[in-house]
């Protein structure tokens, strides 16, 4: 399996909001598609993250760019860092040598999926404390 045949796999996890397929899409296009800035795509083009090709000014992205940054996209809404985003493309550029590229991202959403779940618990927690709280207030204000 080659390196843009897997992250278009992973890219099939984000659901697809583009009608029809474009071979070529302008930066504009995937702005629009994913709602993100213009900035944010140049920013993550300045890290090496998505590479589009040059036509003088105008960057034009692939179906593989596309793909790449759906899974950028999913990766920072389940709270993955800049870093953590890196490594996961450096996987499957293979600039991270890793027998079981899959795996090894598979174990990176399990694990993130922990700390998500420490966090919920923390802030149910939180809420607890705080509806605590707000009821002593009210009775001492009554009171």
């Amino acid at each position: 399996m080659t390196n843009t045949n897997t992250i278009m796999q992973l890219g099939a996890l984000v659901p697809d909001k583009g009608a029809g397929r474009k071979q070529v899409y302008r930066i504009g296009d995937l702005a629009t598609e994913f709602q993100v800035t213009l900035r944010a795509l140049r920013f993550y083009e300045d890290k090496g993250l998505i590479t589009p090709r040059r036509q003088g000014s105008t960057r034009l992205y692939s179906e593989a760019d596309r793909s790449r940054l759906k899974v950028i996209l999913l990766a920072k809404q389940v709270g993955f860092s800049l870093a953590e985003i890196t490594e996961i493309m450096e996987i499957y550029d293979n600039k991270a040598r890793v027998d079981d590229p899959l795996g090894t991202v598979l174990g990176k959403f399990v694990e993130q999926r922990e700390v998500l779940l420490r966090q919920r618990q923390d802030v149910e927690q939180a809420m607890q404390r705080l509806e605590e709280a707000i009821s002593s207030l009210r009775e001492m204000r009554q009171g």
